[in-house]
């Protein structure tokens, strides 16, 4: 199984010696585009991971043109482009063709989940750019309707567990997402007339009101009721409460595998010290950080992040 050598070549430290500041440049764009708009953060960590679901993390979700990654239904509300430049121009004044866009993707990842309250962990770097970016390899991302056996697979084919797959979507503790993805649940769930009956009575109410039948499909609703910038635990109580916005989130409880993790986050289980999100965040990001890179000779260190050298 190929997914199963990632992150050879990647360390800490990789850029000690030849950028040195490029952490502190990262975060100083991070810092400044959060100040700008708090939201930018979730699109930031969001980004890092359509970048290694498809063709490993290797900015390759960065190409701008026709027909590029960028250009996939499942990438359309994709952002934070802005943000990843304006580190790459500092960083290229810095130390000119030393520091890869997939770095800079992956840092910058990790900073904005500690703006927003979460944990911090140190990031491998070493990764470098791809050289292809299709809009036809987009498809194995997961899809807010993805039942939880698919998005088992789609996570196993990339070396990933159930446990991170739980913990990877947890990062909906954060951010938002539009009516389209979830009025279809609301009010007339797979031709039954009804909603879907996963959602608590009292939440189905307050979602009907937020995406009416005929309202808005590009309205932006939070994935987190009631902590929408804070990251915590509150995302998997919400799922335990039938208070879960995706379908794919809230299915999430009704698999036994995946419902243990959950309850374990959202601190169910009395007595025995349970696995903890803030711990778990970062190992299950490192390993998602290594998957398919590029190393070595391979690829290219690009000198502007939305095209090919």
């Amino acid at each position: 199984m190929a997914h199963a050598i990632q992150g050879q070549g990647l360390q800490k430290g990789f850029y000690a010696k030849t950028c040195p500041k490029v952490e502190d440049i990262v975060k100083s764009s991070v810092q400044k585009a959060f100040n700008n708009d708090a939201t930018v953060a979730p699109g930031l960590l969001r980004l890092h991971f359509h970048d290694c679901f498809v063709q490993g993390c290797d900015a390759s979700v960065l190409i701008s043109g026709t027909s590029t990654e960028r250009t996939a239904f499942a990438n359309a509300n994709l952002r934070g482009f802005e943000v990843i430049d304006d580190a790459k121009t500092q960083i290229e004044t810095a130390c000119p063709g030393v520091v890869s866009c997939a770095d800079i993707v992956a840092l910058a990842a990790r900073d904005a989940v500690g703006l927003t309250g979460g944990p911090s962990w140190s990031v491998e770097l070493g990764r470098r750019d791809g050289t292809v970016s299709s809009a036809s390899d987009v498809s194995n991302l997961p899809a807010p309707t993805d039942s939880v056996a698919v998005q088992r697979k789609k996570f196993s084919d990339k070396g990933l567990t159930d446990q991170d797959l739980v913990t990877l979507v947890g990062a909906h503790t954060i951010g938002r997402t539009a009516c389209q993805f979830v009025q279809y649940r609301l009010f007339n769930y797979s031709g039954t007339g009804n909603a879907d009956p996963s959602i608590s009575s009292s939440f189905l109410s307050q979602l009907q009101s937020l995406c009416p039948q005929n309202g808005d499909q590009s309205k932006r609703i939070p994935l987190d009721k009631g902590s929408e910038n804070k990251f915590d635990v509150s995302y998997f109580k919400n799922l335990r409460d039938g208070n879960g916005v995706l379908e794919s989130d809230q299915r999430l409880w009704g698999d036994s595998s995946t419902k243990s993790i959950v309850q374990n986050y959202a601190g169910t289980i009395r007595g025995l010290l349970g696995l903890r999100f803030d711990f778990e965040f970062p190992k299950s990001m490192v390993k998602m950080g290594a998957i398919g890179v590029k190393t070595g000779s391979q690829g290219e260190i690009r000198k502007i992040c939305s095209r090919f050298n």
